[in-house]
């Protein structure tokens, strides 16, 4: 028998095998690519909470959200990859309701990345002067029609290495296209959901790579998309940023932050936002009742307060 392999004395090849004596640990990569640095904090846990242990709490979490709300979906209004696109781009310091308002009119003008490509910088402007910082945002939406057409054939393209390098595109804009329009998973880490994710104790990052990197290895690739839904969702519903509603959250037993914010359930309840809110109770019903129709429904109700036809 080889006296290498066996016996006491027998080598491990580890991760550190093959790296010269005296160089830094290589990082190590997940599956979606991103590098942790040798020795980077992985995450906040709670007192006396192993790794596994955090893992199945995020998981429990996230099947309790998925009962919580099964109607989450992209808030964003969109019919194909493109306006995909251009809708979250658009989504930047301002509203989806608002975005959502704007992109009808600006869809119906210029319905695809060549006739935006071609359209006046001003005129887009105009259309999109309600969803804030319209100049810079009318100039991303013009070159990156453009780098469309000119790179890619006029066709979005289904890459995160692609995407990422359109102008005004990040890895949050890229992972809501790819999520949602072409079916490839990814965590979408808007503030909402870097803002939960650290309540959760998932992560100690405030840098939304960081958290992206994080919250992956908790979950399966499977997850990712409906679990972004589904965190944002309660981020702007019941975990607000000022004053959340810990004592009408549905994972309160669960949440190592519990107590941030009000704990009285009857004082919790009217914090509560969209149809959880007080005087909502049928929205929601409606909501539950036709899951499979809930961006027509809450499109409708959005239309409706907002007094325009969409």
């Amino acid at each position: 028998m080889d006296p290498r392999t066996a016996g006491p004395r027998a080598r491990v090849r580890g991760p550190e095998h093959g790296r010269a004596r005296g160089s830094p640990p290589r990082p190590v990569r997940n599956r979606a690519g991103l590098s942790r640095p040798a020795g980077a904090p992985r995450r906040r846990l709670t007192p006396d909470e192993s790794p596994l242990a955090l893992k199945r709490r995020a998981r429990k979490i996230n099947r309790v959200l998925a009962e919580q709300y099964p109607y989450a979906h992209a808030e964003l209004d969109f019919r194909n990859p493109f306006e995909l696109l251009i809708a979250t781009v658009l989504s930047a310091q301002t509203t989806d309701v608002r975005v959502n308002q704007v992109t009808p009119v600006l869809f119906a003008r210029y319905p695809d990345a060549r006739s935006l490509s071609e359209a006046e910088p001003a005129d887009i402007e105009e259309i999109i002067r309600p969803t804030g910082f319209f100049r810079a945002k009318a100039k991303s939406l013009h070159t990156l029609s453009q780098r469309i057409v000119d790179e890619f054939d006029g066709v979005v393209p289904g890459t995160l290495a692609e995407l990422v390098t359109l102008p005004g595109v990040g890895r949050k804009t890229a992972n809501v296209v790819l999520g949602n329009a072409f079916g490839v998973p990814g965590i979408t880490v808007d503030t909402h959901f870097g803002r939960l994710a650290k309540r959760f104790g998932w992560t100690a990052s405030d840098d939304p790579v960081a958290v992206e990197r994080d919250v992956m290895e908790l979950f399966e690739p499977r997850d990712w998309t409906m679990l972004s839904h589904r965190v944002v969702f309660h981020g702007r519903r019941v975990c607000l940023a000022r004053r959340p509603a810990c004592g009408a959250c549905a994972v309160a037993t669960l949440c190592p932050s519990f107590g941030e914010g009000e704990t009285d359930p009857a004082t919790a309840r009217k914090l509560l936002r969209f149809e959880l809110a007080p005087g909502k109770e049928a929205l929601h019903a409606e909501m539950l009742a036709n899951t499979d129709n809930a961006a027509a429904i809450r499109q409708r109700t959005e239309s409706d307060a907002a007094g325009v036809n969409l």
